[in-house]
């Protein structure tokens, strides 16, 4: 946002923080309906820090601030074309399963021009969940962006078009203590070449022992990412990121099962939430979010052949080894890892592949199968 849905968001050169409660003060959520700062968001704008930020719906799901024009209304859009349920393009389909679920946007009554994009919380089914932000690509800066604008985001992160990647924040739990750690921006901004696999390999290590189920089960949902992307020519992302979350409970059959057992209530697609009603509200400015980028290109539904990204492990083998670490634990049916992209303010339509952003998945599975393999 220029960060986070359904997440949490992160630090190295500072030392761990711990994050309180920031909730609005008195009137200020008078107009909230219940709605609270999201507690666990690892990165990003933060409510009742920034003008935007993120909330917690009492139904469960996230509530992002629609951001100023032409961000806010790109990103509505983009959500609002992917998630359409009447269309049938085998891209977005498939690109849908890697997104957390949208349901359309949410005002309170007594601000009704005030749109929240309402999004499924991921972390929601997870009892202690472990959560890390990564901001993926070579630029973090869009085409559009002014020469200030990109120089500023150079110097936040001058090793950005070499890594390919940007750890923005995470929050770990510790089984020992029975609390988080939590890292911000700063921390990832201090990583460098040399440090980067081990600033990364915080994020898995629980204090006890490093949770090698969880970073297999990473790579596997980002090569399915990366699968995507070699085989798509029609968008490009920036300032995007990659939200990662697993289960910090060390057993995996004592993982929730909220998922299933508490699903989205009915007030998550209330007719607050109409996708055309906030479409229209936004009609004023169809012209500079650029609608147009979004026109669906025909691609016969014929996909390029990708090859394996960098790694020794292949899928299969990856594949058999979370299959036979689940049958020893006893668990057969929640997953034990979520990896969703966030954060669409910074996508354009394209005719070539996104090779920023397959640079640095590619880089991002490097790491993690270095961290696997010691």
């Amino acid at each position: 946002m220029d960060s986070s849905v359904a997440l949490g968001r992160l630090e190295l050169a500072r030392p761990l923080m711990t994050r309180g409660s920031c909730l609005p003060e008195g009137g200020q959520s008078a107009h909230l309906n219940g709605c609270v700062p999201l507690s666990h968001q690892v990165a990003g704008h933060k409510y009742g820090v920034d003008k935007v930020g993120i909330l917690q719906h009492p139904d469960g799901t996230v509530l992002k601030q629609l951001q100023p024009p032409p961000r806010g209304p790109r990103e509505m859009q983009f959500y609002s074309m992917v998630c359409a349920e009447d269309h049938c393009d085998p891209c977005l389909v498939d690109l849908k399963t890697h997104l957390p679920k949208y349901y359309g946007t949410w005002s309170s009554p007594d601000a009704p021009t005030d749109l929240y994009l309402k999004l499924e919380d991921v972390t929601r089914r997870f009892q202690k969940p472990c959560i890390m932000d990564v901001k993926i690509g070579q630029k973090s800066y869009d085409p559009f962006a002014s020469q200030e604008k990109r120089e500023q985001q150079i110097r936040k992160y001058p090793l950005m078009e070499e890594i390919g990647f940007l750890l923005l924040g995470m929050r770990v739990y510790k089984v020992g203590s029975d609390s988080y750690d939590t890292y911000d921006q700063h921390y990832g901004r201090g990583l460098v070449k040399d440090t980067i696999k081990e600033g990364l390999s915080k994020f898995f290590y629980n204090g006890d022992i490093l949770r090698k189920d969880a970073i297999t089960a990473s790579i596997l949902e980002v090569q399915k990412i990366l699968q995507w992307f070699e085989g798509q020519s029609r968008f490009s992302f920036y300032a995007s990121s990659l939200l990662f979350v697993y289960e910090g409970v060390s057993m995996p059959n004592h993982v929730s099962q909220t998922v299933r057992e508490n699903p989205i209530a009915p007030e998550a697609c209330e007719q607050n939430n109409n996708i055309n009603q906030s479409l229209s509200m936004y009609s004023l400015h169809k012209k500079g979010c650029g609608r147009s980028h979004y026109q669906a290109k025909q691609d016969n539904g014929v996909w390029r052949s990708s090859q394996q990204p960098n790694g020794n492990h292949s899928v299969a083998r990856l594949e058999e080894d979370r299959k036979e670490s689940k049958s020893e634990a006893g668990q057969e049916t929640v997953s034990d890892v979520e990896v969703k992209m966030i954060d669409f303010a910074h996508v354009f339509t394209s005719d070539v592949p996104d090779q920023g952003y397959i640079y640095g998945l590619k880089n991002l599975l490097k790491v993690l199968h270095q961290i696997l393999e010691e």
